[in-house]
């Protein structure tokens, strides 16, 4: 019988914490598409927005009030964006990390696989090497002569 693996329990907790590691990034990249968009919605929005040549003092102050709001708007869409980069980069090492531990038991459970199989092998020409020599054996020749 093949020994088990001990550490199947640990590799599977690994595995699972990669899953949620990359599942996390992959939330942060999505969150990360959307602030990007949103920057860049807002950068089309105030390039659209242009002061009049001409106005009254009201209509004056009201299209700079606006271009400030969107300027504004702009600088915190930039500022979000930035955090949202800042947790994806954070969520890609988390994700890196989560990787290496997994990839690390893997690597175990490999050796430990290669090393049932060496053994079995081994044991099999153990098997075929007894039965060469009972073949060879003396008084061997007599028993395959009277088959």
């Amino acid at each position: 019988m093949a020994a088990p693996f001990r550490l199947a329990g640990l590799l599977r907790l690994r595995g699972m914490q990669e899953e949620q590691a990359a599942a996390h990034l992959a939330r942060e990249n999505a969150s990360l598409t959307a602030a990007q968009r949103r920057e860049e919605a807002t950068a089309r929005a105030l390039a659209g927005t242009d002061l009049p040549e001409r106005a009254d003092d009201l209509s004056w102050q009201a299209a700079v009030a606006a271009r400030a709001a969107a300027t504004g708007m702009l600088a915190e869409a930039i500022a979000a964006r930035d955090v949202v980069d800042f947790r994806v980069r954070r969520a890609t090492g988390e994700w890196s990390d989560a990787r290496a531990r997994a990839l690390m038991i893997r690597k175990l459970e490999e050796r430990h696989q290669a090393a049932l199989v060496a053994e079995e092998l081994r044991l099999e020409q153990l098997v075929l090497d007894e039965a060469a020599a009972r073949r060879r054996a003396p008084g061997a020749d007599l028993v395959e002569e009277t088959r």
